[in-house]
């Protein structure tokens, strides 16, 4: 052991002891941050179909993958960490001893293959991350990037430390291959035995190595630990416990039921609830869960979720990216002032702390951060025109990688404005006031809930009191009910089952809203109010029958959603199914045959809250197939479909920034030159149409190409085309006429 082995050593050392402990600490300071969120019991369990996930995501690596280019990439890397820790500590012996290694492993070349892999993996997929980043660099397209709005100095700091890793476990392993420190067959060292080679035998080489691998760890621990919010270092650690305790425990991710609104770790009971004492939603950062400020602090600002996103790719100042690290920056800066006990009210007088002087020892930057506004445009993290933007599409939700659950984080802020501060785009007014007293949001009578069945040459059964041999309630919706362009899908799936000889009835003028538009707006209360009357209308209705036999079908994807996945929650335990599900059942079990192909280019736009919220992609596309029409798909469809535009409400908010987004998914559908664009959902139609019309009256679309649900289309290859009837002989033709 010479001097350079001495010095370098015990620089490591007396380093390292510094480092590990500022990180160890700075652990320890994350627990009590997160902590400061609310409580959340229902993320306890279970814990095997938890665990079950975490492996699957963190070793698979399933839902990184979604982008083909990344997945291996970053997977390589992962465990070029988490086993190149091993070379790391190693490095502590070598610095000193350069013929170190570890007891019995140093001599087992199945370990020294597995060294070699991580340390060629780790730098071959961090030089790959590297490239992907500058390729999709904000620089070379505005607004197009993921990446636009990450802190790009943080990430080319790991970037560098993970390549100076890489660089360091090969390194050091060619220097001991030089100096013959071990025996080692080529098949297993087979990059560091031949760069041994081309390498001076000396130890002090060996030291260097390992020295600058372990400065680089150290430095890299040194700069966490005292940035917190830098989630593209922390997600290493963070990532783990975020999977494991992400909102449902069967591996689901945070779509179709939203999550319940919640105060001290309770489902709020709006009837008992006392807004003295019970949050509404989220009204201050301390209002969110730990799992929210666990969501924080684990975003990796990768921008999947801004690169998904239909706001921000039509130019909305909201980007999901941006709503999560604004939200935690604010957290972090606001931790000081909350873990000293401060509190203010809903005046924003303080009430937690006390004394001449209260503020003593608390940053005065966290006293700022105390008073600024959670929502609001003068100063407010997050400004109201990047909180009303938000569609609940959910494509956010899905393509995060480490399960950050935006659309919960975004509708709780909501239900803060719209239920405590009375703050919400003036639009809103008239819908929440056509919910409450007419029970559907385009303010029509209960009564004309049955004129769509006007012009049928059939009677649609109306629910008397009694189902009778009825299998399933149809219920229609109030967009299948009152909105003309709807209700052809209405008429149409009528008209279908009675083809097909299903016994259904529908429920008339004692069918309600289901609250759908209500909730994703924020309106808690008066979505529980809807939603309450329906459960109490459709168990009096199935009274008696078993939860199987309880049959509803649905045409509207957010009726779907809602009765299928929200009303449980209150009671209402039915089997829905959506239109597009049944009637491809029915055309399977030849109940429905189409005879008249639709020779016709057809795509298809993929509802969110059809597909992306409840993976129901493949019946509505055979649907597409059984009618004898070519379907052809735009480039975003399926889990990547982009939103229409009228979730979370926006169906009756103005869109006044940017480019209308039903217009730029029209402008998609049309990219693939079709006669029809289909959907599934009648708000889908309606805002597609909408943009389809303003399309054909600028000239840039076919007056011939049409919006028309997957129905529809089934309607019209399944009606045979009355045969012309034949001309009496002598009789004047047509063209004689």
């Amino acid at each position: 052991m010479g001097a350079l082995q001495l010095t370098l050593g015990g620089i490591a050392v007396v380093l390292g002891v510094v480092a590990w402990g500022m990180f160890a600490a700075t652990i320890a300071r994350f627990v009590r941050v997160i902590r400061l969120g609310q409580p959340d019991s229902t993320r306890n369990g279970p814990f095997m179909p938890r665990m079950k996930t975490l492996i699957k995501e963190f070793a698979a690596h399933t839902r990184m993958n979604r982008k083909r280019s990344v997945g291996p990439a970053h997977w390589l890397v992962m465990w070029g960490f988490l086993l190149g820790s091993l070379a790391l500590f190693e490095a502590y012996g070598e610095v000193f001893v350069p013929t170190w290694g570890w007891p019995i492993l140093d001599d087992f070349p199945p370990f020294q293959l597995l060294m070699e892999l991580l340390g060629l993996g780790t730098i071959v997929g961090i030089l790959v991350l590297m490239a992907i980043r500058q390729r999709n660099h904000p620089r070379r397209a505005d607004r197009q990037s993921r990446f636009q709005g990450s802190n790009f100095k943080w990430a080319y700091f790991i970037e560098a430390v993970v390549l100076i890793e890489g660089i360091g476990i090969i390194g050091v392993r060619a220097a001991k291959a030089a100096l013959g420190a071990h025996e080692t067959p080529t098949w297993a060292a087979f990059v560091s035995n031949p760069l041994g080679e081309l390498l001076p035998a000396s130890p002090n080489l060996v030291t260097v190595f390992a020295f600058v691998k372990l400065m680089s760890a150290t430095v890299w621990l040194i700069v966490v630990a005292r940035t917190m919010t830098m989630g593209i270092a922390w997600h290493r650690f963070s990532a783990f416990f975020n999977i494991y305790f992400k909102r449902e425990a069967d591996g689901g991710v945070a779509l179709g039921a939203l999550k319940p609104m919640m105060s001290g770790g309770k489902v709020l009971d709006l009837e008992e609830a006392d807004p003295d004492e019970d949050t509404f939603g989220v009204g201050k950062i301390e209002d969110f869960s730990w799992k929210g400020w666990l969501d924080f602090s684990t975003c990796t600002e990768c921008g999947r979720c801004q690169e998904q996103c239909p706001a921000w790719n039509t130019g909305k100042p909201l980007s999901p990216k941006l709503v999560i690290t604004q939200l935690r920056d604010h957290a972090y800066a606001k931790a000081p002032y909350l873990l000293a006990g401060g509190k203010r009210d809903m005046a924003g007088d303080e009430v937690g702390l006390s004394g001449d002087n209260m503020y003593a020892g608390i940053d005065v930057l966290a006293i700022a951060e105390s008073q600024k506004a959670l929502v609001g445009d003068d100063g407010g993290v997050i400004d109201p025109d990047v909180l009303w933007s938000c569609t609940s599409c959910g494509a956010c939700v899905e393509q995060c990688p480490v399960d950050i659950e935006h659309v919960d984080h975004i509708v709780d802020m909501r239900r803060y404005q719209v239920m405590i501060e009375s703050s919400f785009p003036s639009e809103l007014n008239g819908m929440f006031k056509n919910l409450e007293n007419k029970g559907n949001p385009w303010g029509q009578n209960a009564k004309d809930r049955l004129a769509w069945t006007e012009d049928l040459d059939f009677e649609v059964p109306v629910f008397d009191g009694d189902l009778g041999d009825a299998e399933y309630l149809f219920w229609v919706g109030c967009a299948g009910a009152f909105e003309d362009r709807a209700k052809k899908t209405t008429r149409a799936v009528a008209e279908l089952l009675h083809m097909a000889g299903v016994k259904y009835t529908v429920l008339g003028s004692e069918e309600s809203c289901t609250g759908d538009p209500a909730r994703r707006a924020g309106n808690e209360f008066l979505f529980q109010m809807l939603a309450q009357q329906n459960v109490e209308v459709l168990n009096s209705v199935f009274e008696g029958r078993e939860r199987k036999a309880r049959k509803v079908v649905v045409t509207c994807a957010h009726c779907f959603n809602t009765l299928a996945n929200e009303y449980p929650e209150l009671g209402g335990q039915f089997d829905v199914v959506h239109h597009t599900q049944l009637l491809n059942r029915l055309v399977r079990e030849k109940q429905l045959v189409p005879v008249a192909p639709v020779a016709e280019d057809v795509t298809y736009h993929d509802p969110c809250y059809l597909g992306r919220h409840n993976k129901v992609y493949e019946a509505p596309r055979e649907l597409v197939g059984a009618t004898g029409a070519q379907l052809r798909e735009m480039p975003r469809h399926g889990d990547k479909s982009m939103c229409c535009g009228a979730g979370g409400a926006r169906m009756w908010m103005e869109e006044k920034i940017g480019k209308r987004i039903n217009v730029e998914r029209v402008d998609e559908a049309l990219g693939t030159a079709p006669s029809k664009i289909a959907t599934g959902c009648p708000f889908c139609k309606v805002m597609l149409n909408d943009g389809l019309t303003a399309r054909q009256s600028d000239g840039t679309a076919s007056e011939k190409v049409e919006i028309v649900d997957v129905a529809q289309m089934l309607l019209e290859s399944v009606k045979r085309k009355p045969e012309p009837k034949p001309v009496p002989l002598g009789a004047p033709s047509l063209s004689e006429e």
